[in-house]
């Protein structure tokens, strides 16, 4: 996948959340939401998948400690359309954290690293950034 956006520095805490809105291609296989301290530490892997890595509409969630990939999380109702806007939030704690769709669909996937603040965002893959909230 190709790279997007990366942020660092961003001092999300427990409570707060991130909303990202954008555009997923028409021809999109996938695309990937990242959050947690570094490349290399993801509290968080969102990936919805079109059609790749042998998944179809299906969203993967995983983790990543120092490099090493944990145990992914199938969720099987996939509420993305190729070519349609979209709007996702991510909110955290020190357990879990909660990722609300636009459709009114809530993920729940644990925190792993038990990190107590998130400094990294990537987005990559088929979808055009729109905007990025900290409400």
């Amino acid at each position: 996948m190709e790279c997007g956006l990366v942020a660092t520095q961003l001092k999300i805490k427990p409570g707060e959340s991130i909303e990202v809105k954008g555009k997923i291609l028409p021809d999109a296989k996938g695309f990937v939401v990242n959050l947690g301290k570094d490349c290399e530490n993801l509290v968080l892997h969102f990936n919805p998948r079109f059609d790749c890595h042998g998944d179809v509409n299906t969203i993967v969630c995983n983790s990543k400690k120092e490099g090493e990939w944990g145990e992914e999380q199938r969720e099987s109702s996939f509420p993305f359309q190729q070519g349609e806007k979209t709007e996702i939030s991510f909110s955290f704690d020190t357990s879990e954290l909660k990722v609300k769709l636009s459709d009114g669909q809530e993920i729940s996937f644990p925190n792993r690293l038990g990190l107590d603040a998130m400094p990294y965002l990537s987005v990559e893959g088929d979808f055009k950034i729109k905007a990025l909230k900290f409400p």
